[in-house]
């Protein structure tokens, strides 16, 4: 089997892997890179496999950095099949348009751009037509449905517990005389969220491709969170402020209404208008009412006591741009959810234009920014952004709860992996930032005893049923070891100058201070002749 890593290799955007094995050409994902400009011209450059030989794609979930390439694949003559889950279908229905519908506008912004300069047009990455087109090649399956895509290659789709519809993909696979399985985790969801399922338990691997998105971080427990976010709410009106929360459409956004029925039932915040600022995400909303499957006990049990946590007095669909505009003419004493869960595009920058600059709002990030993007600068400390070509002062209060990601922590990422009864023989970790995923390969290792390999962009491993783990080329073995060596000096030179710094601290003989300083100067000589 040959893997090729063709996104979501050292960063969290445009999750991609070519397989191919028996003969057959599988995608497995078909993300849209999003972030800095580096990372979206991946979108525009050539494919690295010719989309028309490819027999099928398979989606772990519908989130754009998961499917958002389908329509341009399908426009550059991919002709297969497309499965994934009967929930991920269905919002795939609704997200894919919209993706398509803000290419077109920025495409738009772009050219006008261009005209006035006497620069050539360019054309989006694909057209809503495009993207309605698309839709007719998926194809929905059930959960722990045993999949033929060929006589040797079998799928299954188990519950990932990440948004509504999402999966882990398990690949049977056979060569020769040997049967393999290869899982792809896709983007692992949390235990113990509101409305849908745990992750499901596989039991067993050959070869794991894992996610890492949060493989440094613990989050927050359920009732610190719900402190946390009560806080928020009344500091804010007290102030006389709003809260403006960038958040994903599928997922976040039912959750933190969930979320925010609970606080107002039990009279730990009081009444306000929440907007729901995103036709996507009153979409979804819509979605989630009509699959049940995917919902756990405590939510089936809302539904049948006659609560519904998306429809309560409080909370205002605002579907046209007028309803939109009209937010922004609030003084103050509202909760706006908006899309997109990043500030990268959509309504919510037309909210952060209006309330960043007022120190009596709130800006509250619950979930992940990834790098480069405008939510990542404002989250990290920005003084001043620009949106819309206009340069914003940032004097609202930001705040970000951790606890409202729907992706895994490090110590469910483990506690995910150690329910295998037969461990995978190697590790592939994707879908996070380089260092992140760095630190979690580590804890892997120490852990569980596995070998543990982080690819990068469109490198190609051999997986190979007679070896006990890939089969590295003499490159990737002399990365492996850059990358190991790398990570053992920053952990050595962390400790180094935590302890120089608590020695120089109380040291008062100058005598002694001279010869440190000595030790430092030989110290960064030494350096400078070897680098």
């Amino acid at each position: 089997m040959l893997l090729k890593f063709c996104g979501g290799a050292r960063t969290v955007t445009g999750s991609s892997f070519l397989l191919e094995a028996s003969g057959k050409k599988i995608l497995i994902d078909c993300g849209l890179f999003q972030g800095n400009k580096r990372l979206r011209e991946r979108n525009l450059r050539d494919y690295h496999y010719d989309p028309a030989q490819l027999d099928y794609i398979l989606l772990t979930h519908a989130h754009i950095d998961h499917s958002g390439m389908v329509p341009r694949l399908i426009k550059d003559g991919f002709t297969g099949k497309i499965l994934a889950t009967r929930a991920t279908v269905d919002l795939c229905g609704i997200m894919l348009p919209d993706s398509a519908h803000i290419q077109e506008m920025e495409t738009e912004w772009v050219n006008r751009k261009n005209r006035r300069a006497g620069r050539p047009v360019v054309e989006p990455l694909y057209s809503v037509a495009d993207a309605y087109a698309a839709l007719d090649y998926l194809q929905g399956v059930d959960y722990y449905e045993t999949i033929s895509l060929s006589p040797q290659i079998s799928l299954k789709f188990y519950d990932a517990g990440h948004i509504l519809g999402s999966a882990v993909i398990e690949l049977s696979v056979i060569e020769g005389q040997n049967l393999q399985k290869i899982v792809f985790s896709g983007d692992l969801g949390k235990s113990d969220q509101p409305i849908i399922r745990d992750p499901d338990v596989v039991e067993e691997a050959d070869w794991l491709v894992l996610e890492g998105t949060y493989g440094t971080r613990l989050h927050e427990q359920e009732e610190e969170k719900l402190d946390i976010l009560a806080g928020v709410i009344n500091r804010t009106l007290a102030r006389g402020g709003n809260i403006v929360v960038p958040s994903f459409a599928v997922g976040r956004t039912q959750e933190i209404l969930y979320y925010l029925n609970l606080l107002i039932r039990e009279g730990r915040v009081a009444r306000l208008p929440i907007y729901i600022d995103s036709p996507l995400a009153i979409s979804a909303t819509e979605i989630f009412s009509r699959h049940p499957e995917c919902f756990d006990l405590r939510m089936r049990q809302l539904l049948y006591s006659g609560q519904d946590p998306f429809n309560f007095p409080e909370v205002i669909y605002t579907r046209t741009a007028q309803e939109s505009q009209a937010i922004n003419n609030l003084p103050g004493g509202a909760l706006i959810i908006s899309a997109s869960g990043m500030a990268e595009a959509g309504r919510i920058k037309h909210h952060l234009k209006h309330n960043l600059w007022r120190k009596e709002s709130t800006i509250l990030f619950i979930g992940y920014q990834a790098e480069g993007t405008l939510g990542r600068q404002i989250r990290d400390g920005a003084k001043k952004v620009t949106i819309f070509g206009e340069e914003i002062v940032v004097r609202a209060d930001v705040v970000s709860i951790d606890g409202f990601s729907a992706h895994a922590d490090r110590g469910e990422l483990l506690k995910w992996v150690s329910r295998f009864l037969r461990k995978p023989k190697q590790v592939i970790l994707v879908h996070g930032e380089q260092e992140v995923l760095t630190s979690f390969a580590r804890d892997i290792g120490s852990e569980f005893g596995l070998p543990v390999y982080i690819p990068e962009y469109l490198e190609t491993l051999e997986l190979r049923a007679a070896e006990p783990s890939i089969s590295f080329t003499a490159k990737a073995m002399a990365r492996v070891k850059a990358d190991q060596l790398l990570s053992d000096w920053q952990q050595a030179a962390g400790e180094f100058n935590r302890r120089l710094e608590d020695t120089l601290s109380r040291e008062e003989d100058e005598e002694r201070l001279l010869w440190w300083e000595r030790q430092l100067a030989a110290l960064k000589e030494k350096m400078a002749q070897n680098f």
